[in-house]
């Protein structure tokens, strides 16, 4: 028996019968210890046997019963995935074996994981640690870094990485498939048909196989390592065939049998220039954001003890009476206390047409003062004001999964394994046939 205790906070309660509940219903919970729900503190005190129960199925019976444990949200970057395949590693491993991860979700297309989780039981760094060690990364920012400019380093550097085993790729296969078909159409004379020229298709292909192609070696082995097979590794094993059965009937030509060096070559070139044009797209879908961000100015001018001073925008509190000059970005939300402008507020609605405002009239962060002079007091500043709760919507809907995803993750997750079985019964009777 290994006990483990927990403390849980608790929203929702709004008397001591309340408490009372909880504490029966999660009592009554095969391989719960002791419980003990406290009004007061708005929390509980769990003990259970980590061989019986887990932390999640404790919340969500907490949740059943109509309260509440609170939860972070966290939507950030993934990369180093591959396929659908990918993706729905990544949220099994998050949903089933990292114990405080109430939700995870991976939209492949865009590449972000949205993942709602418990911080008293599990930390982010947990999170970041899992998605790791199963071979994929986390985008993340550190202290006093943007978020969004790591992401687009992070980004362009996989954009180059991907753009220079292309260029490798294609100086190597080329070559090896213009010499290969013409000789096959007999396009070109018979020194083509030296035992040489097989060796110099040797030397042509070897660098596409294993530079070219090695980040499917690389990602083949991670999956295979984690009981899971991608595209990466019918990449790898599909290309590997071809060039290990060429190099053997090189390497004892009384085998006889035709080189297949350029097919091996072609194809991780071509599926390379497919994941650099994909690492191009996903690129730029950062961009919605980072230009949404960009409205946001940084810094604001407050009135503080009858003068004026300029500070961050991240240190703007409730209530505080904010300057703005002809042509500025307001700020944050607020109510205006003094002055007349025109503020254009197409960045909201579309309208081009600039909306007057006068005295108590609202004004929102991001827009932008026309002509005149305006004071406002703050009414919503940092993650509260509209154009955050835009941003943070765009990011969420990039994280999450429109619901005939669902049906694609399961197609994705049978595909290789499908592909596989049929490569195997094709070669089983076509060597059944010709022995």
């Amino acid at each position: 028996m290994s006990e483990q205790t927990l403390n849980l906070p608790i929203t929702g309660m709004t008397c001591a019968n309340c408490a009372a509940n909880i504490t029966k219903t999660v009592s009554k919970l095969d391989g719960v210890t002791n419980a003990n729900a406290n009004f007061a503190a708005e929390n509980a005190m769990v003990s259970f046997d980590t061989d019986k129960i887990g932390p999640n199925d404790i919340v969500h019976k907490i949740h059943d019963i109509g309260f509440k444990v609170p939860m972070s949200r966290k939507e950030m970057p993934v990369t180093g995935m591959s396929c659908a395949n990918c993706a729905a590693n990544i949220e099994r491993t998050l949903n089933k074996k990292v114990e405080g991860v109430v939700s995870a979700s991976v939209n492949f297309a865009s590449e972000r994981l949205l993942v709602d989780y418990i911080p008293s039981i599990v930390s982010f760094d947990m999170i970041v640690a899992a998605v790791k060690k199963i071979g994929f990364d986390l985008i993340v920012a550190d202290d006093g870094q943007d978020e969004e400019d790591v992401e687009e380093i992070a980004r362009n550097a996989e954009i180059k990485d991907q753009m220079q085993k292309f260029v490798v790729g294609v100086v190597f296969a080329l070559p090896l498939f213009l010499i290969s078909m013409s000789r096959d159409f007999g396009l070109i004379g018979p020194w083509s048909h030296a035992s040489w020229v097989n060796w110099f298709f040797l030397f042509l292909a070897t660098p596409v196989q294993f530079y070219t192609g090695i980040d499917y070696y690389v990602g083949a082995y991670k999956n295979l390592k984690n009981k899971s097979a991608n595209m990466d590794v019918l990449i790898a094993l599909g290309s590997s065939v071809a060039y290990f059965y060429s190099l053997c009937i090189l390497i004892l030509p009384g085998l006889g049998g035709h080189v297949y060096f350029e097919t091996s070559a072609v194809i991780i070139t071509l599926i390379k220039l497919g994941k650099l044009l994909e690492a191009r797209t996903k690129g730029k879908t950062g961009g919605a954001i980072k230009k949404l961000i960009g409205l946001q100015p940084k810094t604001a001018t407050i009135i503080e003890d009858g003068a004026e001073k300029e500070i961050s925008i991240s240190m703007v509190q409730l209530n505080d009476i904010i300057v703005i000059r002809p042509g500025e970005r307001i700020p944050v939300d607020g109510v205006i206390i003094e002055g007349e402008s025109a503020v254009d507020e197409s960045m909201l609605s579309g309208e081009p047409i600039p909306v007057d405002k006068v005295k108590d009239d609202m004004v929102t962060g991001g827009t932008v003062n026309g002509q005149g002079l305006l004071k406002f007091v703050a009414t919503r500043v940092g993650k509260d004001t509209a154009l955050s709760q835009i941003i943070r919507l765009v990011q969420e809907a990039q994280g999450s999964k429109a619901p005939i995803q669902a049906l694609a993750d399961k197609v994705a997750a049978i595909f290789v394994p499908a592909v596989i079985g049929i490569a195997l019964i094709t070669f089983g009777i076509w060597w059944g046939i010709t022995g």
